[in-house]
């Protein structure tokens, strides 16, 4: 039995050796709550990306979406696009009130809405806001990240072709976090013939309108993906819709977890997610083929 862990932004400068220490520390303290323990003889396999990324980021040199000061200032006509989407859907799902996205313009009389650049910046900033200690993992870093992997696709063919060097075809469980949830969709759609018992998901951004109209659609479940879990916490900044059938339509429907209470600062930290007994449960029992 295999388990893949694949890491989102902001691991630059580490290796698959930390990050599979990181994750299975906090993943046994769950396994400890939810009374389970792992397999023995468990292969665990955690490919690292972070360098790649950020030399992908460099080559682009976009800065976070909190940081664009005019729309100008995007650098990308795309990416502007991308993020007046984002802001228009936060806004109209009501993720922050006009009172927040006030108290983050300029005093004085505004248009309000994408027309109005400082708009679209109020919106994201005020996401944030509502998180304290938001820093590595704020949605407007997230934002720029994903933008980038999923519309460029050389940055996407490198990061996918380090991850999918670590299928094998033997029966697996992936677990993906904040943008490695968003990678392991695209490898596992790429790569047929896979025998995934469970894809477990947890503060994953693929409800967010923007993000997911990029991907290629139809939106389907991976071939050889048995069964997809997905839990966030409902104060997490990234994992701000679940994936349901208003968000993310595909048959078999994922099976949504909202109930996670993330401990760290920002409410998205993997240590929060993988010690919670329910996400921990979940990928014991999938590991033990059930």
């Amino acid at each position: 039995m295999r388990l893949l862990l694949i890491h989102g932004r902001a691991q630059e400068g580490k290796s698959s050796e930390i990050i599979e220490d990181e994750w299975m520390n906090a993943l046994r303290r769950g396994f400890s709550g939810a009374g389970v323990s792992a397999p023995a003889g468990l292969q665990i396999d955690a490919p690292f990306y972070g360098d790649e990324l950020m030399k992908q980021l460099a080559r682009h040199d976009l800065p976070p979406a909190d940081d664009v000061a005019t729309r100008g200032g995007a650098g990308d006509g795309d990416y502007a696009a991308f993020l007046e989407d984002v802001a228009v859907q936060l806004s109209g799902d009501d993720k922050v009130t006009d009172r927040e996205i006030e108290s983050e313009m300029e005093p004085g009389p505004q248009e309000r809405g994408p027309q109005n650049w400082e708009w679209v910046q109020a919106v994201i900033r005020a996401v944030d806001r509502r998180v304290p200690g938001v820093s590595s993992y704020s949605i407007g870093k997230v934002l720029r990240d994903v933008f980038v992997y999923v519309n460029d696709s050389r940055t996407r063919r490198e990061i996918n072709r380090i991850v999918a060097a670590k299928l094998t075809g033997e029966p697996t469980v992936v677990v993906g976090h904040s943008l490695g949830s968003v990678v392991a969709y695209e490898v596992l759609r790429e790569h047929a013939g896979n025998s995934v018992l469970r894809l477990i998901t947890v503060g994953s951004p693929l409800g967010i309108r923007a993000i997911r109209n990029q991907l290629k659609t139809p939106l389907t479940m991976p071939a050889g993906v048995k069964d997809w879990y997905n839990a966030y916490d409902d104060r997490d900044v990234v994992a701000l819709y679940p994936l349901n059938s208003e968000n993310f339509a595909i048959k078999p429907p994922v099976r949504n977890y909202p109930f996670v209470n993330n401990h760290t600062d920002n409410r998205h930290g993997i240590g929060g997610y993988l010690d919670d007994a329910d996400v921990a449960g979940q990928i014991a029992a999938a590991l033990a083929g059930r």
